[in-house]
């Protein structure tokens, strides 16, 4: 009987778990703009740092929020590669409210 209800009880805080874990999962979820991968992917993805953020996706964020201020802070780039590719994708995708991206190459 003792095995029984220790079953019981595990397998109740386990359930209860799982459906804390589910509404976490549901309304705490954060989404990052689809923009910043997709800049993220024209990188390079040296992950060296000269651009001064820790790594390519970083960066990304930053060029994405309109911070970066130029493409050619990512060194390793190229600019028929890297600069101007990414220039004409945000040209394309302007921020949510129509602002363009205030980038430069």
């Amino acid at each position: 009987m003792t095995i029984l209800w220790s079953t019981l009880v595990i397998g109740g805080i386990s359930l209860a778990f799982g459906v804390v874990l589910s509404l976490a999962n549901k309304y705490l979820t954060v989404e990052e703009d689809p923009r910043i991968d997709a800049v993220a992917k024209m990188l390079p993805q040296y992950n060296c740092g000269a651009c001064g953020t820790p790594g390519c996706h970083a960066f990304a964020v930053e060029i994405v929020a309109g911070r970066a201020g130029t493409v050619k802070r990512c060194k390793p780039g190229k600019m028929e590669t890297t600069y101007i590719p990414i220039v004409e994708y945000l040209k394309q995708h302007p921020n949510p409210d129509g602002t363009p991206v205030n980038i430069k190459i």
